[in-house]
């Protein structure tokens, strides 16, 4: 929209194209005018409105079709009908089409404005959600969705399935790897969008004020209770609720979320009637939850009503062809934010961040390329980067070490070898760095390592203690 606002006024009555004339070039607006359907119709590349007044009586083409057409051509730009009748059919038949508002012959001055002032007040909040929402769909592209990662499309496709539904959503992944900007897309992309947005870390607070915090107070309900208090849940009522880091949650509070889930009610404490509310639930969680329920630390009935449809975001280290676009998007972000003018990083750089394997996930790459930015270096990263490999690195003098470094000397000086015995050697050394490896990258989550590995549970107990592999060590 250009910075001043031109109307188009369509009216065959001349006494009447003049006045709204007048009064819109009195409010500042440029303002053009047509006597009929046809020649607006034919004049809208020229004029290129951004509000249109139309009468519904025209010669030739009514205003009901021109107004049908004229939304075929520009569907952004609101048009005001303006009639002399006012039959209801017609103004019913008027907004279905269409029409931001509807005003009867004669009418005041202060109307038309209000009329006016309204419809740009609408178009303006609509350009500005369809902004909001390509920006969510850029992030998600940007920050999850990068490079041709068969997980990552497979995030991309639920998303695209759930987003408009009230069903609830279960986002894992380890810290870092984006689980909020997943639970926001799946709110800005969904029917609730224009609601609130609501997000509560379930680690950030102990038991008893998350409790509050969540379900609110009534006056009196403990020492310090000076009046009612509406909780999260409330002030999402409509809306969205994200509950970020849901394994945390102390298992009273727990059933007091099962009964929210099942029954759409809670009681604040304090309170004696139960509070109705409408609130679409999304979770998130770094944990295991099926250990949690194992351990009896997370209940097994809240986690089937939470585990609905699972979005599971893999870390950065196995989607790495995604570095490059996000290093991109950060960039050009931090940029933007910061007045710089880092355009793209050295290739010795770009190696480094793609052989990384990258513990904090997208989370850490943001804040490096930010740090980038700012102090307009690459070198602080780049030690610290190497700090960090030399500290994750196995330590020298290993046995595996020794071995491997024995097997040189025996051929260096020329001694028999035992062919098999070195082959079995050396694939049991290779055995125990990919089972290290895999338990690393899984956080020592044995179940999941098993299942990367292909084996059995039990056939990688055996194969860790056989290696001499254990999480404390």
């Amino acid at each position: 929209m250009s910075e001043r606002v031109t109307v188009l006024v369509i009216d065959d009555d001349p006494s009447i194209r003049d006045y709204l004339h007048t009064l819109a070039t009195r409010q500042g607006y440029g303002v053009h005018t047509a006597t009929d359907g046809e020649s607006a119709l034919a004049g809208l590349d020229r004029t290129r409105p951004d509000l249109i007044t139309l009468d519904t009586v025209l010669p030739g083409m009514d205003g009901l079709e021109t107004l049908r057409r004229i939304k075929q051509r520009i569907p952004e730009v609101p048009v005001i009908m303006l009639s002399g009748h006012g039959q209801a059919r017609t103004i019913v038949e008027a907004m279905r089409l269409g029409a931001t508002d509807f005003l009867r012959k004669p009418f005041e001055v202060e109307e038309l404005e209000l009329a006016f002032k309204k419809a740009l007040e609408n178009r303006a909040l609509e350009e500005e959600v369809k902004h909001l929402r390509g920006r969510v769909r850029s992030e998600v592209d940007a920050l999850l969705l990068g490079g041709d990662n068969p997980r990552m499309r497979e995030v991309r496709e639920i998303i695209e399935q759930v987003a408009d539904t009230d069903i609830t959503v279960l986002i894992r992944g380890e810290s870092g790897t984006g689980k909020e900007v997943v639970a926001r897309a799946l709110f800005q992309l969904g029917n609730r969008r224009n609601r609130p947005f609501v997000k509560v870390n379930c680690a950030a607070l102990p038991s008893e004020l998350l409790e509050s915090e969540l379900f609110g107070f009534e006056k009196g309900a403990f020492t310090g209770a000076q009046k009612r208090k509406l909780g999260k849940f409330e002030y999402a009522n409509q809306g969205t609720i994200f509950l970020d880091e849901i394994s945390e949650m102390a298992p009273g509070l727990q059933a007091k979320l099962l009964q929210v889930l099942q029954d759409g009610e809670f009681s604040r404490l304090g309170g004696e009637a139960d509070v109705r509310v409408d609130a679409r639930i999304i979770a998130a969680t770094n944990r295991n939850l099926e250990e949690a329920v194992a351990k009896g630390e997370f209940r097994e009935d809240l986690y089937y009503r939470l585990n609905v449809v699972t979005i599971q975001i893999p870390p950065l280290r196995e989607r790495i062809d995604a570095v490059p676009l996000l290093v991109e998007h950060f960039l050009g972000m931090y940029n933007a934010q910061y007045h710089k003018s880092v355009e793209k990083l050295s290739t010795d750089t770009m190696r480094v961040l793609m052989n990384y394997h990258w513990p904090g996930n997208v989370r850490e790459l943001e804040n490096m390329i930010k740090r980038m930015v700012v102090l307009g270096s690459e070198q602080t990263v780049l030690q610290e980067i190497g700090q960090r490999g030399l500290s994750a690195a196995a330590p020298r003098g290993t046995d595996d070490d020794v071995d491997l470094a024995a097997l040189g000397a025996d051929i260096a000086a020329g001694r028999d070898l035992d062919l098999k015995a070195i082959a079995k050697r050396a694939a049991q050394i290779a055995e125990k760095k990919v089972i290290e490896r895999v338990l690393a990258q899984t956080r020592w989550n044995r179940k999941e390592a098993a299942e990367r590995l292909q084996i059995s549970y039990k056939a990688l107990l055996y194969k860790m203690k056989e290696n001499g592999l254990s999480d404390d060590r």
